[in-house]
């Protein structure tokens, strides 16, 4: 099949993959969006949304539809590495033998993975990364596609530990959840509190993905383009020359160069996603938000003036 033709086929079968996934979840359009851009980027998502938004519902549809393996890891105070990367024990014969843990599978769940220390969060690092696993000396490697699909509550900030800055950097896109509207929730009502079951059907294979993953990395990309993506990450950083008085005001630190490398990937999902066969400068803006809103570290006067991270990417912009 041509790269034209597999970008066609592309869009029919994500206009198939939302209405599957619209059996179960209801509204949240532009977050499924966003979760699909990372996922046929080959990037991972962070989910912040206050509980009972169907996070975890969202994900398992999701995996469902994509013919994929889910599991989910409840991130606790006490959760240990190796209760995510799996560990090594004495079999019957005294020969060490590696049990796998949770990781291992395509579509990881990694709920409130805040509320877990840093050492155990750091454990997702080299899976997320590296798409392999580094236990007693020896490298595993993981399935693919392998996607890491983290929540993060922000109400509940006691005993919680932020994540930080260098493996925020590692998730392609933050994903913010709002309430649905009244109609969507009188929907939701409706939906879960009757005996009527929804079936997914799963519509692509672990191949498949793969393979359209590749076709995005295919993609041609005009030189105006990134030099746009990189300008707009470089505007971000308040010790630039290319940032203006408003950034050097509000922001102590700004996005790094996986940014720039995530704005024009994403840049060629969103296009290919919408039949074109090569991304522009709209394709860029229309992901901004969701990759950079993770990457900018505001200072204490944005903190003091109520300044949100959408409103300086949006100035930026």
């Amino acid at each position: 099949m041509s790269d034209v033709a597999a970008i066609h086929n592309l869009v029919q079968k994500r206009t198939a993959l939302k209405n599957e996934i619209a059996k179960i979840i209801v509204g949240q359009d532009a977050v499924i969006d966003q979760i699909l851009l990372a996922v046929f980027s080959g990037g991972h998502a962070l989910l912040v949304g206050v509980p009972g938004l169907a996070k975890t519902l969202m994900v398992n549809t999701l995996a469902q539809a994509l013919g994929l393996d889910f599991k989910r890891i409840q991130f606790t105070p006490d959760l240990m590495p190796s209760d995510i990367l799996g560990s090594e024990i004495l079999d019957e014969n005294r020969q060490f033998k590696f049990i796998k843990g949770p990781v291992f599978t395509n579509i990881v769940l990694a709920d409130e993975i805040n509320r877990t220390p840093p050492k155990t969060q750091a454990a997702l690092l080299e899976a997320m990364q590296e798409r392999s696993v580094t236990v007693a000396g020896y490298q595993h490697q993981l399935n693919l596609p392998y996607f890491v699909l983290a929540t993060q509550n922000p109400i509940e900030q006691e005993g919680t530990y932020p994540l930080p800055e260098a493996q925020l950097d590692r998730f392609m896109f933050a994903i913010k959840l709002e309430y649905p509207t009244f109609e969507e929730e009188v929907l939701v009502v409706k939906q879960t509190t009757s005996d009527k079951k929804w079936e997914v059907q799963s519509l692509f294979s672990a191949q498949e993905i793969i393979d359209f993953q590749q076709l995005i990395r295919r993609i041609p990309v005009a030189d105006n383009v990134i030099e746009y993506a990189v300008g707009l990450v470089g505007k971000t950083r308040p010790d630039s020359l290319l940032s203006n008085d408003y950034v050097k005001n509000y922001l102590d630190w700004g996005a790094g160069p996986r940014a720039s490398q995530n704005l024009v990937l994403a840049a060629k999902t969103h296009a290919a996603f919408n039949g074109k066969y090569s991304p522009d400068i709209e394709d860029v803006k229309a992901v901004a938000v969701g990759i950079l809103r993770h990457r900018i570290i505001k200072n204490y006067k944005a903190d003091t003036e109520g300044i949100t991270e959408e409103e300086i990417i949006s100035q930026i912009l």
